[in-house]
């Protein structure tokens, strides 16, 4: 049976060309069967023939903010001259390519489709959704790319992000994921707790004997990490002399312990994580160049969690479910929106810690209610839910007038983007979108099929 691959022709009107793509698919036995706006892709096709702002919007609205995987295909070379590839990207395409500029289109087509299903399988998968909670699109970007990074290629990587974004988690998938064949133990090494007087015997071991209370040999973290994997935890805070230490074994995987002329090899896979800016340490002279690009062959960085707030509930069910498994209590509306709005300067760090707090003071079988939101994390008493109508809004509105569109204009991209927006929360799932959004489903879907109709791009 054809593998059904969700495509969609924008502004391609030649038939016999979309034929001819049509059974070129077919020949590989690949059906591209037509994405209806009613319906939601993880993976879609789109082709076209030249760029336009319907194309763009078009790709926003099937990308889903990022939850969806869309891959636009060029006819031709020419339609991606200057930026135009890069436009694309921006407004929802995970890939762009040409498709006269390939000898084998299909199967470049084939091999992107087969590598982000794989990863996606990973990623819907209990050792990734139990540990790494959450469903916005910045985050479902960063455990995307974790996953591929870790389970196709055995680079160095380097985990940016401010303290408490997960960056431990995130080295732990790493090595949980990485498929080397016997593969030993994570050996985590905090940065700032190590002691310049002893980094050598910390990084690389020592002989008996090499300093005084060396009553013994003693493998370091090189030695320890051998078959597995090394965490260099807060990499940003080594001084720069034990930064020039660990050029050589980072880069040639060699060293000597304390005390001994003799070479050791060592087979690790380097993780490292800062949050630090290492590029403004490089240019402060606090970081060393060569270093830093030894172990940023790749990079990630972990958002913040004021930049996933829509994380935060789910983030705080799942911590209720993992310190109450018998019975984790539900939260009140009040508490709901307490939480969804307070800041997080720790970030998920932080949140864990005050959902555990709640649940020390809760008591009974009820739902956790404002009474047990600490004292000291209480707001004032004439605490209100922001406005959503804000600077932010109204900037939108101003500049939506400067540009010529009229209220009905306005009202259409206003009802499109929460269209969107509930689809992105609710992962695709329209009948949930369909709730946030206080209409039926079927509502939804009719809504979505007339604006087709009309020639509109959809949500």
């Amino acid at each position: 049976m054809a593998k059904e691959v969700p495509h969609l022709f924008f502004g391609v009107e030649n038939r016999a060309q979309r034929q001819a793509i049509q059974e070129a698919f077919a020949r590989q036995d690949v059906s591209l069967v037509e994405i209806a706006q009613t319906d939601i892709a993880d993976v879609c096709l789109v082709f076209f023939s030249e760029i336009s702002a319907g194309l763009c919007v078009e790709l926003r609205a099937a990308s889903r903010g990022g939850l969806g995987r869309v891959l636009a295909v060029a006819l031709t070379s020419q339609a991606l001259a200057r930026r135009g590839a890069w436009s694309l990207l921006a407004t929802g395409a995970t890939d762009v390519l040409a498709w006269d500029y390939s000898t084998n289109p299909v199967a470049e087509v084939g091999a992107r489709l087969a590598r982000w299903a794989e990863v996606d399988e990973i990623v819907r998968s209990p050792l990734v959704q139990e540990n790494l909670v959450g469903h916005s699109p910045a985050w479902r970007r960063v455990v995307r790319q974790t996953v591929e990074i870790a389970r196709f290629t055995d680079a160095p990587l380097l985990i940016t992000g401010e303290s408490g974004t997960g960056k431990e988690l995130i080295a732990r998938l790493v090595h949980t994921l990485d498929q080397r064949a016997a593969k030993r133990d994570l050996v985590v090494t905090d940065c700032t707790t190590i002691v310049p007087e002893l980094s050598g015997s910390e990084f690389f071991g020592h002989e008996r004997g090499a300093f005084t209370g060396a009553v013994a040999a003693r493998d370091g973290a090189f030695a320890l990490a051998n078959g597995g994997t090394l965490f260099l935890d807060e990499v940003g805070e080594l001084p720069p002399m034990l930064q020039a230490e660990l050029l050589r074994v980072v880069q040639e995987h060699t060293y000597k312990r304390v005390g001994s002329n003799t070479w050791q090899k060592t087979d690790f896979r380097l993780v490292a994580a800062t949050n630090r800016n290492l590029l403004d340490e490089q240019a402060a002279g606090r970081f060393r160049r060569d270093l830093y690009y030894r172990m940023a062959a790749c990079l990630c960085h972990l958002p913040p969690l004021r930049d996933r707030r829509e994380d935060i509930l789910p983030l705080v069910e799942h911590f209720i479910e993992k310190l109450r498994p018998d019975a984790p209590p539900p939260l009140t509306d009040a508490v709901k929106d307490y939480l969804s709005v307070r800041e997080y300067p720790g970030n998920v760090r932080d949140l864990k810690q005050l959902v555990t707090r709640m649940l020390l003071r809760h008591v009974g079988p009820g739902p956790i209610t404002v009474g047990d939101i600490p004292e000291d994390e209480r707001p004032a008493a004439d605490f209100e839910i922001p406005d959503w109508r804000g600077n932010g809004f109204d900037h939108a509105i101003h500049l939506a007038l400067q540009q010529g569109l009229g209220l009905k204009e306005i009202g259409r991209e206003a009802e499109d983007a929460a269209e969107r927006i509930a689809l992105a929360e609710a992962e695709g799932n329209l009948q949930r979108a369909a709730s946030k959004l206080g209409v039926t489903d079927r509502a939804l879907q009719m809504r979505r099929a007339a604006r087709k109709q009309n020639g509109s791009p959809t949500a």
